[in-house]
Parts: C-alpha cells; sequence; structure tokens
C-alpha cells in the first residue's frame, strides 16, 4: 500500500440547511470512514433549528463553520475554500455514507479524474431501504462524458451525496454561482466539471440518499407541487447557459437544442403544462409538441431498452394529450413510487427487470 504521506486525502464537506433530526447520523458517517485520511468539515448555512448545538458537541473531531443563509451554493464554496482534500465529497446534512465510502472513492481516483460518482441506497425518514438511486438500469457514466454533455446536455449521474470531485477539477469551476443555482448546486458542478477530466464510477452504494417531506421530489400523491417543476425547468435552463459558457470558453460547440434532447427536462416541461399552464415558464410550449420531442428524446437519446422507451413514449403523449384529471395521476405515479397502485407498481418493475 502507498505510505500514507503520499495518499490522497478525502474532504467531507457536510452543508446543513435545518437537519438537526438527521445531522448527528450524517456527521457520524463521515467520521466513522475506514480511510484514515479524512478531514470532516460542517458547514452551518444560518440553521434556526438546534443544528448549532449538535456541531459544537463534536469539538476538535470536525471543522465547523456557522454562516450567514445562503443557500447551498453559498455553503459548498464556503466549505470548499476551508477544505485541504484532493478529492472532496459535499455530503447533504439529511444524508450518511457508509465506512468505505472514502477508501473506495480513493481506490477508484486517479489524476485524470475530475469525478467520482457512486450509487446511493434511497431510504425514507427513518432509514428503511427504499431502492438503489438512481435504480440499476439508470448508468452511471464513466470516461470522457463530454461528447454526450455536449450532445445532449446531460449523461448519466447521481445527486450531491453520491459525488466526490478532484480538487484540480473543482479549482477551474468554483465557485459555484451561488445567485444562479441556490439549491441543487450539484447540478452546476455535474455540467462543467467534465471539461476537465474523465469520470469513474462505484458501483456498490456508498451511501444512504433520504426521502422526507423536505426532499426537491418527495411528495404525496394527493398534493403534486408544481412549482417544483417550474424550479426544475429553470434549474436545467441555468445548467445549459454554463455549459454554453464553458464550452465557448474552451472552444466546443454544444447543441443549440439541449432541452430538446434530454427527456428528464422534457417530462418537467410537460408536467408543468398540463398541471398549471397560466405559470408554465416556456410559452411557446404545447402537450402535443412536448409529447412528440420527449418520446424522440427518450429514443434518440436514453440509451434504455426498448421495452423501457416504450413505456416512457406512451406515458409522454398520455401526459400530453389526454385531459387534465387522466394526466394527474400519471405524473404521480412516474415521480412518487409510493403513489402508485399496486398493478403499476407490478408493471413498472416488469419493465425493469427486462431492462437490467
Amino acid at each position: 500500500m502507498e505510505p500514507a504521506v503520499n495518499q490522497p486525502m478525502v474532504s467531507v464537506i457536510i452543508n446543513n440547511y435545518n437537519y438537526e433530526r438527521f445531522l448527528k447520523q450524517s456527521i457520524d458517517s463521515a467520521l466513522a470512514q475506514t480511510y484514515p485520511k479524512t478531514e470532516v468539515i460542517v458547514v452551518d448555512d444560518g440553521s434556526t433549528d438546534q443544528s448549532k448545538d449538535v456541531i459544537t458537541h463534536y469539538g476538535s473531531q470536525i471543522t465547523p463553520l456557522l454562516k450567514q443563509n445562503g443557500g447551498q451554493a453559498s455553503a459548498m464554496n464556503a466549505g470548499y475554500e476551508m477544505s485541504q482534500g484532493d478529492l472532496l465529497i459535499f455530503l447533504d446534512a439529511d444524508d450518511y455514507l457508509f465506512p468505505e465510502t472514502a477508501e473506495q472513492v480513493v481506490a477508484a481516483w486517479n489524476p485524470a479524474i475530475a469525478l467520482v460518482q457512486y450509487r446511493l441506497e434511497l431510504v425514507d425518514e427513518v432509514g428503511q431501504f427504499l431502492e438503489l438511486h438512481p435504480v440499476r438500469e439508470r448508468p452511471l457514466d464513466s470516461g470522457n462524458v463530454l461528447p454526450q454533455l455536449l450532445e445532449r446536455g446531460r449523461y448519466g449521474t447521481t445527486v450531491t451525496s453520491g459525488l466526490a470531485f478532484s480538487r484540480h477539477a473543482l479549482k477551474q469551476v468554483l465557485p459555484i454561482p451561488a445567485q444562479d443555482f441556490p439549491m441543487s448546486a450539484d447540478g452546476y458542478l455535474v455540467t462543467v466539471v467534465p471539461f476537465y477530466g474523465e469520470l469513474a464510477v462505484v458501483e456498490t452504494p456508498l451511501g444512504a440518499y433520504r426521502k422526507h417531506g423536505n426532499n426537491m421530489w418527495a411528495f404525496a400523491s394527493d398534493s403534486i407541487p408544481v412549482e417544483r417543476f417550474r424550479k426544475s425547468i429553470e434549474h436545467e435552463f441555468q445548467k445549459y447557459r454554463y455549459l454554453a459558457l464553458q464550452a465557448e470558453k474552451q472552444g466546443h460547440q454544444p447543441a443549440q437544442d439541449l432541452g430538446d434532447r434530454d427527456y428528464l427536462h422534457l417530462m418537467s416541461r410537460i408536467a408543468s403544462l398540463r398541471l398549471e399552464p397560466s405559470l408554465h415558464p416556456s410559452p411557446t410550449d404545447s402537450g402535443l409538441r412536448l409529447a412528440y420531442r420527449g418520446s424522440l428524446a427518450v429514443w434518440r437519446y436514453s440509451g434504455y431498452a426498448s421495452s423501457r422507451k416504450l413505456v416512457l413514449t406512451v406515458w409522454f403523449f398520455w401526459v400530453g394529450l389526454m385531459p387534465k384529471p387522466l394526466t394527474e395521476p400519471a405524473i404521480a405515479w412516474l415521480m412518487a413510487s409510493s403513489s402508485r397502485p399496486a398493478w403499476i407498481d407490478s408493471i413498472v418493475k416488469r419493465v425493469r427487470a427486462l431492462t437490467t
């Protein structure tokens, strides 16, 4: 084994805002890493609950930073400035790592790698396993993903807690523009970091992603939060903008119609349009156009097996053309598995079985 002095340091930067009830488990998981050369930084973004008491309890075991509220991007920027690691994991305070996370990330990394990504276990509020995230049929891409990013505006990736960035790559793209990414700041990073190196993947789940009432996509079947679809649309538009800026800086040319090639983005668009058309942020959209563009994006760019492509095509045209009372359950069933009737859930699981 390489001498410890030559091994890369891993910084686990926990960003917290009013997650007192989850914060201890998150910090404990970072401190329990089997990889010895790890530092733990906890950034509290102006919490109004008792998070400060949880943080101060750890004393010198962690590096604390208590700041005024500025959003997730500002917390991540601040944590980066305090860190010393060659590899950085931005851990959301409602999630937690498994003990071998840092060790396996280091094993997968080399200086040419800008980002190591790994699957997580999706768990509920009390930590009960629900499924993998992303599910197995959604690949995590590795290697040089820049051509795919320039062509489609997206590649197979995961959420903040499943990402470990090299410091070298982060130096090129930080600070995260906090005014444009107050939430889901990882969207900016996964969009621009591939310009500065390749990706590596660890297929073994290395942590837990908690689904609960305050998550971006957690909702009940009788209360679809339409405003979250609109926020997602605006978030994607910002990502495309920064992708274009980064591409121009390095002499690349992304596709001009990235929004029409990204089926996940088009899902949010068609849901927003059908559920609340008066507030939909893209005035030129129509149900038929989005259904057509969404199905085309699925068949051309998703990489799924034909059986799953067919299911998603039916979904797009159903949501785009059916009366609103029939579109609402279809949107809820796709976005929230807990809302599906048993027979729908059975079909979805069969399709997954065919695509794995």
